[in-house]
């Protein structure tokens, strides 16, 4: 990969993983309920899917999930009720006393990678990613080396700042009143990526 084509993937990849989704209210979520530091397993599980992904990108094995609408429209749908039940018992326990210990790290993580496989944008991003910016011609191991650090980076300092607004927002001044609402904004953002999810078609 040249420099110029290096900096206009990383240009990419800040819009791609800042752009908030699933993952980005997830960790402002996780942020929220348990503080920066127990809330990092969710910043952990979005690496180790970004990593699946783009191993299975490199192979090859997105594009044939595309190939195959009717796994693509099962994995749509389960994916698309799964964060609408999340955002429907987000909004039900808004009110609830935020205990910061309550969830195992194991927990949080498995959580957030559930969150982060089912994201509609992950799938799309990833094929994009691998349509645009890898060049024929060249090794696709040999590209890596460059695309994995970028993006594993780039992915990290912008999960760990939502990790970090959410942990901000929940030790606000206001944070009994304001906690719920926020808590409740960030149910209807499941809701919402989840009929979104439902309703979109297949990734281009």
């Amino acid at each position: 990969m040249s420099m110029d084509g290096w900096i206009v993937f990383a240009l990419f990849w800040v819009v791609f993983v800042t752009t908030p989704g699933p993952n980005a209210v997830n960790c402002i979520s996780n942020g929220l309920a348990f503080g920066f530091v127990r809330a990092l397993p969710g910043v952990l599980a979005i690496l180790t899917q970004a990593t699946a992904f783009m191993i299975l990108s490199a192979l090859g094995v997105t594009a044939l999930l595309v190939a195959a609408p009717t796994a693509f429209l099962a994995l749509k749908i389960a994916g698309a009720l799964t964060l609408i039940l999340l955002g429907i018992r987000g909004w039900l326990r808004a009110g609830d006393t935020v205990v910061l210990d309550e969830k195992p790290a194991t927990h949080i993580y498995m959580h957030a990678l559930a969150i982060a496989t089912i994201n509609p944008k992950s799938l799309a991003g990833y094929l994009a990613a691998f349509s645009q910016f890898v060049e024929p011609g060249v090794p696709i191991w040999t590209q890596m080396q460059v695309i994995m650090p970028t993006a594993l980076t780039i992915t990290a300092l912008s999960y760990c700042s939502y990790t970090a607004l959410g942990a901000l927002m929940g030790r606000s001044a206001l944070a009994a009143v304001f906690n719920i609402w926020v808590r409740r904004l960030l149910a209807v953002c499941f809701v919402i990526y989840g009929l979104l999810l439902g309703f979109s078609g297949l990734p281009g």
